[in-house]
């Protein structure tokens, strides 16, 4: 899906550092759904719901469907929907 799911996934790892976004992207929009679900990211996600694969649209690779931690489903289109206003409140995490 993208650089991130390439980290493998275990229960200890954490980030090394953290950046604001500054211009739009596929991984930021995808960062953005994580966050709005209540997830730093991808790996998170994946570390605390035990899930091997994130449902995602096979036509845009956007992330289609998060479960929150309170067990509710974020469903999420097939377009962007992290708007301009947005994308400086996204926190992109280096491993």
């Amino acid at each position: 899906m993208s650089k991130v799911s390439e980290v493998v996934t275990k229960a200890d790892i954490k980030p090394k550092s953290m950046h604001r976004a500054k211009i739009w992207s596929d991984d930021v929009e995808n960062l953005y759904r994580f966050q709005q679900a209540g997830y730093r990211d991808e790996v998170e996600y994946k570390q605390v719901k035990q899930v091997d694969e994130v449902e995602c649209w096979p036509e845009t690779g956007f992330v289609k469907k998060l479960q929150r931690r309170d067990n509710t489903f974020y469903y999420y289109n097939r377009q962007r929907e992290c708007e301009d206003k947005d994308v400086p409140k996204v926190k992109v995490y280096v491993y």
